[in-house]
């Protein structure tokens, strides 16, 4: 186990004008989970779940609000500035567009040297010996060491930040919606890439997405997220199979299919994510809930295991089993 999560938060106070009292985003609210070394974990739901914020957790680019992030056996949540720097090297990102994680002004190898330079001693031709060796694991020639950015496609500019992601040989990789800006034949590409480097390092993923049909390829685990709080989790297989939550059965449903057998019936779901600054009563998601009952509106579900390795947040998950 490289990263466990326990009851992780963040709020954002927002300003609601001229002397008005500020008001409180939760965009994290009491989130948990385990990333193991080798697996993935991948992270589903609306934009405005809180996906990005989680991955700006992980990475340390934000420090939470409450509760525990730990890496390596330590709790970056509440370190020191000095171990937060020493372990951010363990967990890197893989950002969305590849046209703008790359700086157009800098060749290639810079971009993957530059990890080198700041967290290590090698000198300058150990540091080429490295980024091109990267190179080759990623499947581009080592000449391109020297070229720009937008000497590249799409897919190939994402192969460049895989490489530069690995460069510090990380434990975990935060990977941000890194497909859904490639061709759907480069995305077959570059998640084929990741699972063989993966197999190759042993390096844990997680893997944040809106795209099911991706996730289903990629994920060993899956995480989903409503309104900050994760409303079920469960081994890929079993939740594809068996999903136990009204918001998950409408992800699936949603997510289009080639064969007829496996299409499930269509959800629509009425409305929209409520705001994080005025969540709904009771269960975040029952006004849009076709299954919603009276008790929704008035308790809030506790995310309680409902079949082995699988939870959800929902007070009917006996009943749609």
């Amino acid at each position: 186990m490289v990263l466990v999560a326990n009851d992780l938060a963040k709020h954002y106070p927002v300003s609601q004008g001229f002397l008005k009292p500020k008001a409180l985003a939760r965009a994290l609210d009491g989130v948990s989970f385990e990333v193991h070394a080798g697996r993935t974990l991948a992270v589903v739901g609306e934009s405005g779940c809180g996906k990005s914020t989680l991955a700006r957790q992980i990475t340390m680019i934000e420090t939470p609000t409450s509760g525990h992030l730990v890496l390596a056996g330590v709790d970056v949540a509440n370190a020191d500035a000095a171990t937060r720097k020493r372990l951010r090297r363990e967990v890197q990102m893989v950002f969305q567009n590849p046209f703008a994680s790359l700086n157009p002004r800098k060749r290639i190898g810079h971009a993957l040297e530059e990890p080198l330079v700041i967290n290590t001693t090698l000198s300058a031709a150990e540091r080429t010996e490295k980024a091109r060796a990267m190179m080759a694991r990623v499947g581009l020639r080592p000449e391109f060491h020297q070229r720009y950015p937008h000497m590249f496609s799409g897919g190939q500019r994402q192969r460049v930040a895989i490489a530069r992601a690995l460069m510090l040989q990380p434990r975990i990789v935060v990977a941000d919606e890194p497909v859904s800006a490639l061709d759907v034949s480069i995305q077959a590409q570059v998640l084929n890439l990741l699972m063989d480097l993966q197999e190759e390092t042993q390096v844990a993923y997680v893997f944040i997405s809106h795209n099911l049909a991706v996730v289903e390829l990629i994920a060993d685990e899956v995480l989903v997220m409503y309104l900050g709080k994760v409303v079920e989790k469960a081994p890929k297989r079993q939740l594809f199979a068996a999903p136990r939550h009204p918001y998950t059965r409408a992800l699936l449903a949603s997510t289009p299919r080639i064969d007829a057998a496996s299409r499930a019936q269509k959800a629509v779901l009425a409305g929209e994510l409520p705001s994080p600054l005025n969540p709904p009563s009771g269960c975040a998601f029952h006004k849009r809930c076709p299954h919603a009952i009276e008790r929704c509106r008035a308790e809030v579900p506790v995310l309680a295991e409902v079949a082995p390795m699988q939870w959800a947040a929902c007070h009917r998950s006996a009943e749609l089993a």
